[in-house]
């Protein structure tokens, strides 16, 4: 719209009704939405802007299209977007994208979620693995002090597959077998005295050695002191490793207990289990594929360490080289 136009449309806006301006302003939020997003984007990448084939830092503006900006890379000459090599690159609707970081925060179900920003539940579900894509790998680098790990089991499910390699179950079902077998997947969960928290989804049936040091070893403070119960597994990594370690027998009833480096128990782990089971429930089951999203998801809201739609998005737009 040209500046005169514009001047006119503005000067009727005092004369509209109440139910007129509501329209109106229905009418503006997606496009008050996608400027904020375009902005915040920018703004996220600015300091750390690379092209995503040589990620050679030198670039030049190049245009733009899609209300994104273009950039010319001045060694490959390669054109890109801030979004390009992400796991958002040609994503559609961005003036939706807050808002549904809104539900992502608040933990809505699927339907829920589409209903709440007005999409369909097939994007809805498309946006969210999208989203959690980078944000599965934000974990600490290191855990020290005392850290306590413990594995949590839940049952295998290929939900939304196409073909299964089993019979089907029935809503879910319950596995076949008592205790813990190869229908379970294991889940471990490692986490220090100051709540800082890794997991990994080891794979089916009981946690092994070569398991545990797959996932502990590169993010154990050498001078850490592992907690645990009195798996065997645990034990066997701790003695080939020359880590330190100390068990609580909870068979026998043994929950806390003095030890050399302090109180020694699990309790702060078996804790952030029950926070899992009791987040994960409103989701009516989850594919096991899709079970490092999640996980990714539960420890970015645990301790109000992700509290904005901003902070979401920044992880995201984490390029899949960095």
């Amino acid at each position: 719209m040209k500046a005169p136009g514009f001047t006119q449309w503005l000067a009727h806006l005092p004369a509209l009704n109440q139910a007129q301006r509501l329209q109106v302003l229905h009418a503006l939020q997606p496009a008050a939405g996608l400027e904020q997003v375009v902005a915040l984007i920018g703004r996220l990448r600015a300091d750390d802007r690379r092209c995503p084939r040589c990620n050679g830092p030198r670039w030049y503006r190049h245009g733009c299209a899609n209300n994104l900006q273009r950039y010319r890379c001045r060694d490959c000459g390669r054109t890109y977007n801030d979004l390009s090599g992400t796991a958002l690159a040609r994503l559609r609707l961005r003036g939706k994208w807050l808002a549904y970081l809104d539900t992502v925060l608040a933990s809505r179900p699927l339907r829920g979620a589409a209903d709440e920003v007005g999409v369909h539940r097939n994007t809805a579900f498309r946006w969210r693995h999208r989203f959690l894509h980078k944000i599965k790998d934000d974990k600490p680098r290191q855990l020290g002090g005392i850290v306590e790990a413990d594995e949590l089991f839940m049952l295998e499910s290929q939900k939304g597959a196409r073909t299964l390699a089993r019979p089907a179950r029935k809503r879910g079902g319950v596995a076949g077998r008592r205790g813990i077998s190869w229908e379970l997947d294991c889940i471990l969960v490692a986490r220090d005295r100051t709540g800082q928290t890794i997991d990994a989804v080891t794979g089916r049936g009981p946690l092994m050695a070569e398991q545990a040091a797959r996932h502990l070893l590169p993010v154990l403070d050498p001078q850490a002191l592992l907690v645990t119960d009195s798996h065997a597994a645990y034990r066997a990594f701790a003695r080939k490793h020359r880590i330190a370690h100390q068990a609580v027998n909870l068979r026998r009833g043994v929950r806390v207990r003095a030890g050399v480096g302090g109180i020694i128990h699990v309790q702060n782990v078996n804790a952030y289990h029950r926070r899992w089971r009791e987040w994960i429930a409103r989701f009516h089951g989850v594919a096991s594929r899709y079970l490092p999203n999640y996980l990714g998801w539960r420890r970015a809201l645990d301790g109000a360490r992700i509290t904005s739609s901003d902070q979401l998005l920044g992880l995201a737009i984490k390029p899949f080289n960095s």
